[in-house]
């Protein structure tokens, strides 16, 4: 795949309660991509979130976090893909992934919505499932039954941080995301969390 990243959007729950919660992770790294590059998001009632707009590689990436539910998302997508003609395989989805431990985030091209809500009416909105998504580890609680209680919660001081190392990871190759070098971007962030698993 050689197409290039237009939009970034980042899931979560509206709401002080659910700030910084572990279902929140893909919400903070668009919140972390505005802190980094001092471009601020404000709210924007046509497109159902905060909105905003960096620049990498001379290129415009525009920015979302939905402040709709994580069950609605799809709604705020579609509003601003369709805005700015943005091709539904130029969007790049980040989230919260049970399925991958606290220190790492993995890149992923299409696919299903593995059971994640947000991921599952953003499909149902855009008609296809041709995005990429960027998944971002949360761990799992052990029991299926504990999850919805897990993901609403808010990591220990120790995972968070594990999980902030990974948006940081995340962030050092959007660079390669934006120039369309898609499997050059997956070694680097695939690799260097390995490594830093081992050294752990």
């Amino acid at each position: 795949m050689n197409t290039r990243v237009e939009l970034i959007v980042g899931l979560g729950n509206p709401g002080s309660e659910y700030d910084r919660t572990r279902h929140n992770a893909g919400a903070d790294f668009v919140a972390h991509l505005s802190q980094q590059y001092s471009e601020p998001l404000t709210a924007d009632s046509k497109f159902f979130g905060l909105a905003g707009r960096i620049i990498i590689n001379n290129r415009n990436i525009r920015l979302l976090i939905p402040t709709t539910f994580m069950n609605l998302s799809g709604k705020a997508v579609t509003a601003i893909a369709q805005f700015y003609k943005i091709p539904h395989d130029a969007i790049l989805i980040a989230h919260d992934e049970l399925d991958i431990p606290p220190e790492n985030a993995r890149l992923k091209i299409g696919g299903g919505h593995g059971g994640h809500n947000g991921l599952r009416d953003i499909i149902k909105c855009l008609g296809n499932s041709d995005f990429s998504r960027l998944r971002i580890g949360i761990g799992h609680p052990g029991n299926t039954r504990q999850v919805s209680d897990y993901v609403l919660k808010k990591a220990s001081a120790k995972e968070q941080q594990l999980i902030d190392n990974s948006l940081y990871e995340a962030t050092r190759v959007l660079p390669m995301l934006t120039n369309g070098q898609w499997n050059d971007a997956m070694k680097e962030l695939h690799t260097k969390v390995s490594n830093n698993k081992a050294d752990s």
